[in-house]
């Protein structure tokens, strides 16, 4: 390989890049657009629930219950006259859930019985529901706890001291804000979605606009033309890095307890990896077309439900768990939320840096071999 023939394809591609202004408003504006759009609108946190109260009972115990509820930050109180109107509300998608108080409430309370409560819930999401439903049992298992440690309860004189007393101490996202969570993952996947589909379209267009053929008699290989190609879009990538990674800490304050080497050096081999692949799409395409529906399916779809960016991998059926194994956005989507959150370091992360390199240097491999092929 020779340096100097792959500068020259380098500043070839870097001119083009700068001089099509699509190009390169897609390059930079694209991610930082993808990031701000996706970062506000995902959003995992189940609070502020719609719910509307009906108490038949009306008495100072149901009151008491109602504030417990008005008191919690993941409840929206609303008051309803009767039973229907919590099903109309439901029915409308106006209200998640629905908490009716029965008329004995009181004096199953007094008469230390099992006072029962029952709650409505809109089942057409069944995670938000499940949350929800979890959220209000403990309101009222904690309501229900005071009401006997307090010895409000029949033949209850002395207050009943707890066995266990459980302290939850939350490590790395303390406050459990769902973008801390998303965003640096969504850093991988939108890197992942436009640095294949920068790249797809390079070759591809080479063959369509007849430049091709002037490679091809020229000196230079194919390795040293798949590699001038990724370098100029590699400038450009770490611009997105620098651009996303400023965004996910300034603007939906993410907090950075990590090292920035790392960072840079694990998103260096992630962005090679992904430019790679999108060089060896378009060698593989006849058209730009077929280069940008290729890099689409292979990068959008796998990044974006398959990576562990939303869904947990650990859920996934296993024979899908096997396919997340071989997906660079995976590894990097993992490298990213433990240098944001948890600040580890290489000796945690060493395995996940060795596929990305891994990845990289085969898909480069395998652009070179089948862009050889076409060019023979």
């Amino acid at each position: 390989m020779n340096l100097r023939r792959t500068r020259a394809i380098f500043q070839k591609e870097f001119r083009h890049i700068v001089r099509d202004a699509r190009s390169l408003i897609m390059a930079l504006g694209l991610p930082l657009l993808l990031l701000l759009l996706f970062g506000y609108a995902l959003d995992l946190d189940v609070d502020r629930i719609p719910t509307l109260v009906f108490d038949a009972d009306q008495s100072a115990s149901s009151r008491a219950l109602i504030q417990e509820f008005e008191g919690s930050r993941f409840f929206t109180i609303g008051f309803a006259d009767s039973y229907a109107r919590i099903e109309q509300g439901i029915d409308r998608n106006k209200v998640l859930l629905g908490i009716a108080i029965p008329r004995n409430y009181a004096k199953q309370v007094a008469a230390g019985e099992k006072a029962e409560v029952q709650f409505l819930l809109d089942g057409s999401d069944s995670n938000t529901a499940s949350i929800a439903l979890g959220y209000a049992e403990t309101v009222v298992r904690t309501y229900g706890f005071k009401l006997r440690s307090n010895g409000e309860n029949r033949g209850a004189g002395l207050k009943i001291n707890v066995p266990v007393d459980a302290r939850v101490r939350t490590v790395y996202n303390p406050t459990l804000e769902s973008k801390h969570y998303i965003v640096p993952g969504l850093i991988a996947v939108i890197l992942m979605i436009i640095s294949s589909l920068l790249t797809s379209l390079t070759i591809a267009r080479e063959w369509e606009m007849g430049t091709m053929e002037q490679l091809m008699s020229t000196p230079v290989r194919p390795a040293e033309i798949v590699l001038g190609k990724m370098l100029a879009f590699f400038l450009v990538g770490t611009f997105d890095i620098a651009i996303s990674v400023l965004v996910g800490i300034y603007v939906f304050h993410v907090p950075f307890r990590g090292s920035v080497l790392l960072l840079a050096g694990s998103a260096s081999v992630f962005l090679s990896g992904a430019l790679f692949w999108g060089i060896f799409l378009s060698a593989v395409a006849k058209s730009q077309l077929m280069a940008y529906q290729l890099g689409m399916l292979s990068s959008f779809l796998p990044s974006f439900l398959l990576s562990g960016f939303i869904y947990s991998v650990d859920n996934m059926p296993p024979a899908i768990q096997v396919i997340t194994r071989f997906l660079p956005a995976t590894y990097f989507v993992t490298i990213l939320k433990a240098i944001f959150l948890k600040g580890v370091g290489l000796e945690a992360l060493w395995p996940q840096v060795m596929f990305l390199a891994l990845f990289s240097v085969l898909v480069f491999f395998f652009a070179t071999r089948k862009l050889k092929q076409k060019l023979a």
